[in-house]
Parts: C-alpha cells; sequence; structure tokens
C-alpha cells in the first residue's frame, strides 16, 4: 500500500456557524431561532461535554459527551421519546410514521419495514441510481460553457428521481417539480413552529407562511395517499418499488399490515427525508471537494481505478472506498440532520444531571463533529479520518450523521450507497467550480441547507 500525502497546512477555510460567546437574551433568542435556530447554539456546545441552559424557566440539556449520547439515544432510549418541537414540525406532514412515532407503534412499523432496507434488496436498487446520475451528467454536460447552475438544487432533482424510480417505479405518474416545491414549502415553516413550541404557544397559533405550508402538507399528503390508492388497486404481487413492498410488508412478530394511511405517512417519510438528506450530502461534498483539488483528485483516480475506465456498474459501487469516505467526512462538517432532540419520559440522571419528564435533551449533532474535545483540526476537511483503522478508533458516538441506536435512520445504507454511485458518476467526468468568492451560508431547516444554494460552474473534464 503507498503512503498517502501528507495534507497541506494551508488548506481553505470552509464555511461555518459562528457560535455566539454567551446565551443569546430572550429575545434574541426567538429572533434567531425563526431565521435559523442552529445559530442559538452558545459556543461552550462545541468546547463542553455537557450544557444546561434556560429559556422562560423551562431548562434543556445539550449532551455532547459520546458516552452521554449513548446513556439517551442507547442504554436508556425507551426513558425518552421523540421532542415536542419535532411532532408539531413534522408530524401534520409525516403524520405517525417511523420518524415520528413513538412506543409500540413505532416498534411495529420499524420491524415491517426493515426487510425492505436490507443490502441486498438495495443493492438492487444500484442500477436505478446510477441511471439517474448518469442523466444528471449528461444533461450538465449539455450546459453552455461556463453556465453556472445550482447544485443543491441539481442534487434534490437527481435523487427525487431515484425515489421515484425505486419507491413508484410500477405506480403512475408523480409530479416531481410540484412534490420538491410542496417539501420545500412546508419544511420553511418549521423554525416559526420551532419558535412557537418554545413559547408554549396552541399549535393554531397563526404565523407567516402558514397557508402556503398547510396547503404544501394537504398536497402531499393527498398525493401520496392517491399512489398508495394506485397501488393497491394494480396488484403488488411480484413488484419490488418500496411502495409495492410496503403495502406487502408485515410485522414478523404480529403479522400486522400497513393501512393505506400507514403507507402514504412511510412513503412521504422517505421521499422528504430520503431524496433531501442525501442530496445536501451531494452538495456539501461537491463543494468541499472544489476548494480541496487534491482531494478531488484521489477520488477521480479511484473512479478510475475501480472502473477500468469504463462506465460505472453497480458492483463497483462497494470498492470506492475513498470516495465513501470523502462524503461520510463532508457529512461531519455539515450533517444533513445537525441535530436530535429528545424528551425524558421519566426521571433520568444524564452525566450527573438529574432531569424531569419533559425536559428536552439536545444531542447537536453539528456541534459534536466539530467539537474541539472530539476531533483533531475539527473544521478541516480530510476524508483519511473516516480510513478504516481510524475509524475503528474512533468512539462510535461521536459521529452521528444517521443518529444511533435503535431509532438510527432505516435508510443509513440507501443513502450511502447512493451518494457514492451519484458522485463516482459525475466526478469523472465533470469538474465544478465554484462561484469566486463564494461562501454559502448554513440554515437549518430541519436539515442542514445552504441557504443560497450551490451556485457552481460545470465544465467536461479534459481526458
Amino acid at each position: 500500500m503507498t503512503a498517502q500525502p501528507t495534507l497541506p497546512l494551508d488548506w481553505p477555510t470552509t464555511a461555518r456557524l459562528d457560535p455566539p460567546e454567551t446565551p443569546l437574551a430572550p429575545l434574541r433568542y426567538i429572533r434567531t431561532v425563526v431565521r435559523n435556530p442552529v445559530e442559538t447554539w452558545p459556543r461552550a456546545v462545541y468546547r463542553d461535554r455537557v450544557y444546561q441552559s434556560t429559556f422562560l424557566g423551562r431548562a434543556t440539556l445539550f449532551v455532547m459527551d459520546p458516552g452521554l449520547v449513548r446513556t439517551v439515544l442507547v442504554d436508556r432510549a425507551e426513558s425518552f421519546e421523540k421532542s415536542e418541537v419535532l411532532r408539531r414540525s413534522l408530524s401534520p406532514a409525516l403524520g405517525d410514521a417511523i420518524l415520528t412515532a413513538d412506543g409500540a407503534r413505532w416498534r411495529w412499523q420499524r420491524r415491517a419495514a426493515a426487510p425492505i432496507f436490507r443490502n441486498e434488496r438495495i443493492l438492487g436498487f444500484l442500477p436505478a441510481m446510477i441511471a439517474a446520475a448518469e442523466r444528471t451528467r449528461e444533461a450538465l454536460k449539455g450546459l453552455p460553457p461556463g453556465t453556472e447552475a445550482d447544485l443543491a438544487q441539481v442534487m434534490m432533482r437527481t435523487t427525487f428521481d431515484i425515489i421515484a424510480a425505486t419507491m413508484l417505479s410500477s405506480h403512475g405518474r408523480i409530479d416531481v417539480a410540484r412534490v420538491e416545491r410542496g417539501i420545500t414549502d412546508y419544511l420553511e415553516s418549521t423554525s416559526w413552529i420551532f419558535a412557537l413550541t418554545l413559547l408554549r404557544a396552541p399549535a393554531w397559533m397563526p404565523f407567516p407562511g402558514r397557508r402556503r405550508s398547510e396547503a404544501a402538507r394537504t398536497y402531499l399528503r393527498d398525493e401520496l395517499l392517491r399512489l398508495v390508492a394506485e397501488g393497491r388497486a394494480g396488484g403488488v404481487e411480484g413488484r419490488d418499488d418500496l411502495l409495492s413492498l410496503l403495502v406487502a410488508a408485515r410485522d414478523p412478530e404480529s403479522g400486522r399490515a400497513m393501512d393505506d394511511r400507514d403507507v402514504a405517512d412511510n412513503l412521504l417519510t422517505f421521499v422528504t427525508a430520503g431524496h433531501e438528506t442525501t442530496a445536501l450530502a451531494l452538495a456539501w461534498t461537491l463543494y468541499l471537494l472544489a476548494l480541496h483539488p487534491a482531494i478531488e483528485a484521489r477520488v477521480v483516480a479511484e473512479v478510475e481505478a475501480v472502473t477500468g475506465g469504463g462506465p460505472l456498474a453497480p458492483h463497483h459501487v462497494e470498492a470506492l472506498g475513498f470516495t465513501r469516505q470523502a462524503i461520510q467526512e463532508a457529512m461531519r462538517l455539515y450533517p444533513p440532520a445537525p441535530v436530535l432532540v429528545r424528551a425524558a419520559l421519566e426521571e433520568v440522571d444524564v452525566g450527573g444531571h438529574r432531569i424531569g419528564p419533559g425536559t428536552p435533551v439536545t444531542v447537536p449533532i453539528y456541534a459534536i463533529h466539530r467539537h474541539a474535545l472530539l476531533w483533531d483540526e475539527p473544521d478541516r476537511f480530510d476524508p483519511d479520518r473516516f480510513a478504516p483503522e481510524a475509524a475503528k478508533a474512533r468512539d462510535r458516538y461521536a459521529y452521528l450523521p444517521f443518529g444511533a441506536g435503535p431509532r438510527i435512520c432505516i435508510g443509513m445504507s440507501f443513502a450511502l450507497m447512493e451518494a457514492v454511485a451519484i458522485l463516482a458518476v459525475l466526478i469523472r467526468d465533470l469538474r465544478f467550480a465554484l462561484r469566486p468568492g463564494f461562501v454559502p451560508t448554513l440554515k437549518q431547516r430541519i436539515t442542514l441547507r445552504p441557504a443560497e444554494g450551490m451556485p457552481m460552474r460545470v465544465a467536461p473534464r479534459a481526458g
């Protein structure tokens, strides 16, 4: 094995948050929550192992120590439930599905859906993933020289095409642009819901954009219910898309099946979470590779070596180890899901802090991934952090892009395989260059987005 080159000391600074040194005053805190909730975290969250804050007499515990993260998400997982802010933000659109449900209802849906996401099943989706990436590549190749494209939006469309192909391939048409717009319109409202929850305002309280958000929610739920009904009417026997698999799924313990509402809620969960998070991981990866040409060259060289210069085939994807490491490191610096919040169901001791029922416990993933006690040079982009030996030596609960414990993201393998396939297809044939001087602004709307998109010039890579 050849030694990898030493990383240069003058690597460019990447986009990051600038946390406040001290907690924000109440009015400024609420204004910041509405604009960008992740900006409310004080600098202590990036330096300490545990941190307690209070807002309007209500305590919140931030947990950054990996051992305490394990306590909350694994060892005492049954002592916590999804937070009120998550339920109020997402349940109106996603119902009581895998992402939002708790207790017995979550357990049976998870058991029923788990076989769908086994590795051998996901491998069967790889041809559709590669084909969607190839369509995107050809579209980008066809742009006039010097054209700038929003790569965040391009990645959203690519991953949505994959969701449509693998979830809904046998069941009629879906208006991709309108569904995408509906998801964005709905997620834009979530910071207002977060702020109103903190103020203990009733769920019916009006806020700017509420009417647009509710229209988006209604459209999305009605559209997915229509597709489920059409799927049942057309029969699911022998079909391999996720809609059919969910309709046919049974809880292995009880034999219970999902009704139309259950299937629609879970489909919308996978559509929303599945395409949005992977697209953002890819957009941030392309951003980082554009800033670090030596790393980009290693990715391109690996793709060339694994494919032998030919088209990417499904069996190549698992061999692209460094390409996967680049994506994993991008998800460390810019985790698509930047925070988890749980609420205590009973009195629990967390690192010497005795918290009562209802107390929110925040696992600030973005801060943990850049924590001074957990990572050397935490703001540096270095995919070698995820080389097998380095990853093995690190605490499992210092890296949480998909969560952890029994509620770890069910689509983790799907998302990673999809991201590697798309990046490999695009990066070998195309160069991506940032707009000169452009530094993206991080914005949390459940997911961590570049607020202005990701404007990049795209050009064919010279042979």
